[in-house]
């Protein structure tokens, strides 16, 4: 298990007032355990960035446009993110209670003091911490259908076959899978990456964030991306760079002995 007394936590601020993001910005910067990776203005930006990054920590303001903070919280539940520690900061104390039971770590008062912060970070390594020690070991993934070694990718209004071991990658957004193999791009007719991933060799096929499933295969290069974690870039034609989670980097630390 890493020491989290020494490991660095990244953190993302949103906060619609750009002066109260760069100051609670700037304070960060005195806790040198802390990485700030993301700042956004509104709660649509909070989501995109939780998703994008999987921060350790989000500071989110508890009033803005469109999605509030505590919209926020419910949103990323619903959504199935891989959810940060999240820390509310308002100007308002009014909103305590319905923030800590969406189960926020802190509740934060502007302006926002530099000894209060500390007990709020010191909670969060308190709570990685204690999920660490009770967390047991992670089964492995069930495989309810057979392994297949053939893929169907539609490309324009043909339907090709292509092996499994030519995909470089897949990606879903907007509900929509996007097989990307060494000569073809084009979409699967699988509903979700866990059903292609199921269907796949567990030992090569790899998901690597929520977004992304990837052949270790064709990884062409590692990436350091921030302090604690990595970026890998594809051996496709445009050389994609994949973000790894930080749930999965201690995987690909041991798979490639970093």
């Amino acid at each position: 298990m890493a020491d989290v007394a020494t490991t660095t936590l990244t953190a993302i601020v949103v906060d619609d007032e750009r002066l109260a993001c760069e100051e609670l910005s700037y304070l960060l910067k005195e806790f040198p355990d802390i990485e700030v990776v993301g700042t956004g203005r509104n709660g649509l930006e909070a989501l995109r960035l939780i998703e994008k990054l999987e921060p350790d920590i989000a500071f989110l303001d508890v009033q803005m446009p469109g999605l509030d903070g505590l919209a926020v919280i419910r949103k990323a539940k619903e959504m199935g993110l891989n959810l940060p520690h999240f820390v509310l900061a308002t100007a308002y104390d009014q909103y305590a209670v319905q923030a800590f039971r969406l189960e926020a770590l802190d509740y934060l008062l502007k302006p926002v003091e530099k000894d209060r912060l500390a007990e709020t970070i010191a909670r969060v390594r308190r709570s990685i911490e204690a999920k660490q020690t009770a967390a047991p070991p992670a089964p492995p993934p069930a495989r309810s259908l057979p392994q297949r070694t053939k893929l169907l990718v539609r490309s324009g209004n043909r339907n090709f076959i292509i092996d499994a071991q030519d995909m470089v990658y897949a990606t879903i957004e907007d509900g929509l899978i996007t097989i990307v193999a060494t000569h073809l791009e084009g979409l699967s007719n699988y509903r979700t990456l866990e059903e292609l991933q199921s269907s796949l060799d567990p030992e090569i096929f790899w998901r690597v964030h929520r977004s992304y499933l990837v052949n270790i295969n064709r990884i062409k290069e590692v990436i350091p991306w921030f302090k604690s974690s990595y970026q890998l870039r594809m051996d496709d034609k445009r050389q994609t760079e994949i973000p790894v989670s930080r749930v999965q980097t201690k995987r690909l630390r041991s798979l490639l002995k970093l």
